[in-house]
């Protein structure tokens, strides 16, 4: 584990917020812009009340998420005493579930399902993309320092390298 539970649960909470404020921002400014009457001085005073309006709002709301997620997550660590993928993923669903709660079970179950799945794409493609670049980064076996120590068959007369039958 990186950092201390309160400082991590902050950092994370800061992070969506951060993440909210950005893209809730650039998405607001165009909606504002688009909704504005003709005129390019509307168009800009729309476009920035519309974010000024929203996106702290869009902040907020994804800062809740990353403080839920990021407590449930530290929880489940804890509890579990490892870090593991399944620690995101059931954080997602606790998360989608809890901030489902005031609009009935159903809710509750479909944005844990959401929740859940959402986090188990982005793990696998975390994983995926962890996997893929470590290949690029493999150690290569050592070269022997001494022809003498390739056995007769392996040896070669125009190369010092070891055949690479020797090392599947």
């Amino acid at each position: 584990m990186e950092e201390p539970c309160p400082w991590r649960i902050v950092d994370d909470c800061g992070g969506a917020f951060t993440m909210g404020v950005i893209g809730g921002g650039v998405f607001q400014a165009i909606k504002g812009f688009h909704n504005a009457p003709v005129g390019i001085q509307h168009r800009l005073r729309s476009s920035i009340n519309t974010v000024r309006i929203h996106a702290p709002q869009i902040g907020g709301s994804f800062a809740v998420w990353g403080f839920l997620f990021s407590t449930v997550d530290y929880g489940l660590v804890q509890l579990r005493g490892r870090e593991d993928p399944w620690n995101s993923i059931t954080s997602g669903a606790v998360t989608g579930a809890v901030l489902a709660a005031r609009s009935g079970p159903l809710a509750m179950v479909g944005s844990a399902m959401m929740g859940g799945i959402l986090l188990a794409l982005v793990e696998g493609v975390s994983i995926l993309l962890t996997r893929f670049t470590s290949r690029q980064f493999r150690n290569v076996p050592p070269l022997l320092e001494d022809p003498s120590q390739l056995s007769p068959k392996e040896d070669t007369p125009d190369t010092d390298f070891p055949s690479c039958q020797q090392y599947h």
